[in-house]
């Protein structure tokens, strides 16, 4: 009977054990596993009593977090998870964005990117707006070679402040020799009264812009530390065409980045700065604005929010005299 009883005592206690912890097949995610352990359950923490810091970009104000607009159009770096830009768009439901918005604008981001192309996002925008919120949003732009105006004028007609070209055409079109193909957006944006932004995730499409003399009134340029445990392994890196070609690196040249935007005087909204998920908060936000970044843009589910703003006015505060200016 004992050796019952303590064989009993034994499976109900390896099940309890298999319910309570992931189950872990590999060295590899033993090790991440022993790495998230400390704060696995801090999903969300108070906001912070301190204001959200704002910066400026021509007579805007903006807040220095910026809600990214990736998530709410169901639009993940999944690298190879294929189920998860489609558990995105069950997530966000309609109520889930409007919620998501409004929790933005109740701990102080009053700035959000959005992409007019996506009609269902553009109208929840124009139904949360006629309700009574206020989060202003930056439009990101795809727009084809052979007409630069149309989506200019959309996005203005769909109440944007500003806009900005998204980050693959710029590369694209830097790469291809068609910087005039910027120059005419950019004046597109500007003449219908709205800053006017370009955004990039290879730093030659900043130095092309900036050669050709061209006058955006802030840039969007990824950055982010290269140590993660997914990053993109030495062989993927044959071409800078990979970059899109292979789900898991957004900033090729941090260290490049850093030292070309110190002497840059424009304003900079740093992206991908957590790398899809892959850098915790508090780490990625300080490499962010301790390395010259005015602002940071991040893709936030609602849980994510209150404890975003906080470490972003604990970090901001703690830059305040960084090397590179503040120009925003």
């Amino acid at each position: 009977m004992k050796g019952r009883s303590s064989r009993r005592h034994f499976l109900r206690r390896s099940a309890a054990i298999s319910l309570s912890a992931p189950l872990i097949t590999s060295l590899e995610e033993y090790a991440l596993a022993e790495q998230t352990k400390p704060t696995a359950v801090a999903i969300t923490a108070p906001a912070s009593t301190a204001p959200m810091p704002m910066g400026a970009i021509g007579k805007l104000k903006i807040s220095r977090l910026i809600c990214g607009g990736n998530l709410i159009s169901g639009f993940a770096h999944s690298r190879d998870l294929i189920y998860v830009s489609p558990l995105l768009t069950h997530y966000f439901t309609d109520q889930k964005i409007l919620e998501t918005w409004a929790l933005c604008e109740q701990h102080g981001i009053n700035t959000m990117i959005l992409f007019p192309g996506d009609k269902r996002a553009a109208g929840l925008y124009d139904r949360y707006r006629s309700t009574g919120g206020r989060i202003q949003y930056l439009a990101q732009l795809s727009p084809a070679k052979d007409d630069v105006r149309t989506c200019v004028k959309e996005a203005k007609d769909a109440g944007a402040v500003g806009a900005f070209l998204l980050g693959n055409l710029t590369d694209a079109w830097t790469r291809e020799g068609e910087v005039r193909l910027v120059s005419e957006l950019l004046a597109n944006i500007k003449d219908q009264g709205l800053i006017a932004g370009v955004a990039a995730h290879e730093l030659g499409s900043v130095v092309a812009v900036e050669k050709a003399g061209l006058p955006p009134d802030f840039y969007m340029k990824t950055l982010h530390q290269n140590n993660y445990w997914s990053q993109r392994r030495p062989e993927q890196m044959k071409e800078v065409i990979d970059n899109y070609a292979i789900d898991n690196y957004w900033c090729m040249d941090p260290k490049e980045t850093i030292a070309y935007m110190s002497e840059l005087k424009r304003p900079w909204i740093a992206y991908k700065v957590l790398a899809a998920g892959a850098i915790r908060p508090k780490s990625g936000l300080q490499h962010a604005f301790e390395n010259g970044a005015d602002f940071a843009a991040v893709g936030m589910f609602d849980f994510q929010i209150a404890e975003n703003v906080a470490l972003t006015s604990e970090v901001v505060t703690a830059a305040r005299n960084r090397d590179r200016d503040w120009y925003a």
